[in-house]
């Protein structure tokens, strides 16, 4: 399963888990073309690289999949967050990077394809 980190993630959790031989690659710092860019791009190139978005945007994103069914498309998925969960602190990263690897491990790529899930914590 390969992730795509949105914009409110740090650089630093997707190092993290391509430690832990995680493929993940963040919008902040990694991928320009991304950065600013509105949901629907973000989710229409994760799904063209066979990437899950992962994201604490839950609104919008929750909308947009919604969309995208309805339409009769696909994607690759989304994996949901919270800060409640998940602070976006240094502990946090700590704790985000643990449960992105534990669900990763041993998924396939199309786990999650058209399909959404709340990030549980490790």
């Amino acid at each position: 399963m390969r992730l795509l980190l949105d914009e409110q993630y740090s650089s630093a959790i997707a190092q993290e888990l391509r430690r832990r031989d995680v493929d993940a690659v963040a919008i902040q710092r990694e991928r320009p073309d991304l950065e600013g860019q509105d949901d629907e791009a973000v989710l229409r190139t994760a799904t063209r690289e066979r990437r899950v978005v992962v994201t604490n945007n839950v609104r919008d994103f929750a909308r947009l999949v919604e969309e995208v069914g309805l339409r009769g498309g696909t994607h690759f998925g989304v994996i949901f967050t919270d800060d409640a969960t998940f602070p976006r602190t240094h502990a946090g990263t700590g704790l985000i990077v643990r449960a992105l690897a534990a669900l990763v491990e041993g998924a396939e790529d199309d786990d999650l394809q058209d399909s959404c899930l709340y990030l549980p914590r490790p």
